[in-house]
């Protein structure tokens, strides 16, 4: 990564920081991914049950490996052997102690924008597990909630259904084309605008481009 960039995401973290706690969320600056696995297992005990839905930058910090090493008890709905016991992992991650995810936005006014195919991310996020951990690189900064929603159809939403390779316009010709295919991962469309209760979404700012 450019050293410019990095040092502006060093600079402007801080202000997130505030931007995010004045919206009761807590909320962290780490200037690496190295900084932001070590803050994330302050945050999770180690007798919880942990979860996550679909996120390269969960991947790309290490957590999950560190979770499982720790000894937590962990609800991967990826060793499920059936789509049934698959669907039934999802449903128990909706109730476990702490929610891994990331965020598709977040505007420089403390608020998170999410999109979802199934819902289970955004489903998690709004209610059930007792604590939220969001990761997210400081790529995924935008101005408002207008940038926020039209730069995740138009570059994330393709992006993410490219890597998915699922047969649907927007991984063909590379655009949103607001198509209604059942393959779509644009169904639910999710503005956190505070947390309530206060605290139970902690956001960690990474100072590194991490995922889309």
């Amino acid at each position: 990564m450019l050293e410019t960039i990095k040092n502006r995401y060093d600079a402007f973290g801080p202000t997130m920081v505030k931007a995010l706690t004045r919206k009761h969320f807590e909320a962290y600056y780490c200037s690496t991914k190295e900084e932001a696995l070590e803050k994330a297992l302050t945050l999770i005990p180690e007798n919880h049950s942990v979860s996550w839905g679909g996120s390269m930058t969960v991947d790309a910090v290490g957590l999950k490996d560190a979770l499982q090493k720790r000894g937590n008890k962990i609800i991967d709905r990826d060793t499920a052997k059936t789509p049934e016991e698959r669907t039934k992992m999802m449903k128990e991650a909706l109730t476990c102690n702490t929610f891994l995810m990331s965020s598709n936005a977040i505007t420089q006014n403390g608020e998170l924008f999410n999109i979802d195919g199934v819902g289970n991310r955004v489903g998690a996020l709004c209610y059930g597990p007792d604590s939220v951990v969001v990761i997210a690189g400081m790529n995924k900064i935008v101005k408002d909630m207008d940038e926020a929603y039209s730069k995740v159809r138009n570059y994330t939403a393709p992006c993410n259904n490219n890597r998915f390779n699922l047969d649907i316009p927007c991984k063909i010709n590379g655009a949103c084309n607001d198509c209604v295919s059942p393959q779509s991962c644009c169904c639910q469309f999710v503005e956190t605008r505070m947390c309530r209760p206060e605290g139970r979404i902690k956001v960690i700012l990474v100072g590194e481009n991490l995922g889309i």
